[in-house]
């Protein structure tokens, strides 16, 4: 869906009102976006059935809503040129995840951020090209976050993306 076509979270940009009951249409729409963020308003109404002017509504009022956050291409990591992917788990000064999250954030290749419970505290994703820099950026960059207490490297081996392919 291209950006005209779509009006992007509440004017002003405060929070978002509180998330209204999705039907069968607004679940059917949410499914065929997932699978191809492209897809035109026409082939969406088409698909559950609404007319044109319905499904704009519905879409508009689902990103209004904070239900979907945004549209992004799904990115095979390897071909992209980072070949090497890990989990990062990282335990961390008591109360510091808002100040770690902003740091996280600004890593290269950092693609997913989670504070978790149990045995540590944020668990990160990243890709990067290679051993080499994977090894920059968890002795170099996250071990000098001074919230950081320790860190532990799971190396992925093989990784299949869930989400529907489009």
């Amino acid at each position: 869906m291209a950006p005209e076509q779509m009006a992007y979270g509440p004017q002003g940009g405060g929070a978002p009102p509180p998330p209204r009951p999705l039907d069968a249409i607004d679940q059917d729409i949410l499914r065929i976006l997932q699978g191809d963020g492209r897809a035109s308003i026409r082939s969406v109404a088409e698909r559950v059935h609404v007319s044109r002017a319905n499904a704009y509504a519905r879409i508009n009022r689902l990103v209004e809503d904070g239900v979907i956050r945004g549209f992004s291409a799904r990115v095979d990591h390897e071909r992209a040129g980072h070949s090497t992917s890990a989990y990062i788990t990282l335990k961390i000064v008591q109360n510091t995840w808002r100040t770690v999250r902003e740091q996280l954030r600004q890593l290269p290749g950092a693609s997913h951020i989670a504070l978790v419970g149990g045995d540590f505290d944020v668990l990160l994703l990243v890709h990067t090209p290679d051993n080499r820099a994977l090894r920059e950026l968890v002795l170099t960059r996250l071990q000098a976050i001074p919230e950081v207490l320790s860190t532990r490297t799971l190396l992925v081996f093989e990784e299949e993306d869930l989400e529907p392919e489009g």
